[in-house]
C-alpha cells in the first residue's frame, strides 16, 4: 500500500475550493495532457455523493479506464472518491478543506495498492508514485489558479 499526501494553500473560501475540486469539467481540463475524457457516469458539473464517473486517459503510452464513486461527502469539509474498476488493486482519494487565516488548506490523501506482485511494487517505486504525485500537483495548481482568479473577479 502506498500513501501520498498533499497540502495546498489557496487564497479563497473553502466553499469555492470544495466545489471546484469536485468539478468534472475542471478535472478534464486539468488532465488534457493525458487525453482524459468522461466515458460514462457524471459527465460534467459537480459530482455528488453516490455518483460515479468513468474516465479514459492515456498514461505511460497506454489508454486506461478508471471508474470511481463518491462514497463520502460532508459539505464543505471533505469528500472521498474510491475506485470501482480500474488498473489498481485499490485506490482511495480523500479530499479535505480547512479554513485557515482567510485561506483554505486543501489536503489530498491518496491510498492505493498496485497489482502485479513484486513487479507492480517495483514499477510503483520507480515510476508510478512520482507520476501520480506530478498529476495531483498539476491538478492542484490549476484548482488554486482558477479559484484565486475567480475570487479576484468577484
Amino acid at each position: 500500500m502506498t500513501k501520498l499526501y498533499f497540502e495546498t494553500v489557496i487564497n479563497s473560501e473553502k466553499e469555492i475550493v470544495f466545489d471546484l475540486s469536485r468539478n468534472i469539467d475542471l478535472h478534464q481540463s486539468s488532465m488534457k495532457h493525458t487525453e482524459e475524457k468522461v466515458i460514462s457516469g457524471k459527465a460534467s458539473g459537480l459530482i455528488e455523493l453516490g455518483e460515479t464517473v468513468t474516465f479514459k486517459g492515456k498514461h505511460f503510452g497506454f489508454y486506461f479506464i478508471h471508474q470511481s464513486k463518491i462514497t463520502e461527502m460532508t459539505f464543505y469539509k471533505s469528500f472521498t472518491d474510491e475506485m470501482i474498476t480500474g488498473s489498481f488493486k485499490s485506490f482511495v482519494h480523500h479530499h479535505r478543506f480547512i479554513s485557515k487565516y482567510n485561506c483554505t488548506l486543501m489536503v489530498d490523501e491518496i491510498i492505493y495498492k498496485t497489482p502485479g506482485g513484486i513487479l507492480g511494487k517495483i514499477f510503483n517505486m520507480l515510476f508510478l508514485k512520482k507520476y501520480l504525485r506530478h498529476l495531483i500537483e498539476k491538478r492542484n495548481s490549476i484548482i488554486k489558479s482558477k479559484t484565486e482568479k475567480t475570487k479576484r473577479l468577484n
